[in-house]
């Protein structure tokens, strides 16, 4: 599994990328611009990400604005729905309702709060079919 995980949080990037080690690669980007570059790079590649970890609040573009881009960028390369990546917005705000229905809205599979932890991430990993 080929993970991106955009944090502008050291510390919060970290943790999610020791919790994911043992599933694939991982790329860290600290905010939506580097994550849509990144998207943008690895589709060019052929390469796609099979997860995204998505965070919303980060300086230069949040995840919401993000998260758009991103879906553009694989509507443009003609991956549609089973196969683009699993986006999974992870976020201190998950008790907003705003920021819930713009992720859903934006085509994000999955909402977890922060501090991520680990069984609810694997649950969710499973129910996306990313692990077994």
């Amino acid at each position: 599994m080929k993970t991106l995980i955009v944090e502008d949080d050291l510390t919060n990037s970290m943790v999610l990328r020791g919790l994911l080690k043992s599933y694939g690669s991982s790329h860290i980007a600290a905010n939506g611009k580097e994550a849509v570059e990144a998207v943008r790079l690895a589709l060019g590649a052929n390469q796609p990400y099979d997860l995204i970890c998505l965070d919303i609040m980060m300086p230069e573009m949040d995840g919401h604005a993000a998260l758009k881009l991103i879906r553009a960028l694989e509507e443009d390369a003609g991956i549609w729905d089973t196969y683009r990546a699993k986006i999974v917005m992870i976020t201190a705000l998950l008790e907003d309702a705003h920021n819930a229905t713009a992720a859903h809205m934006s085509l994000c599979d999955a909402y977890l709060a922060k501090p991520v932890d680990m069984t609810k991430l694997l649950k969710v990993l499973r129910q996306l079919a990313l692990i077994a």
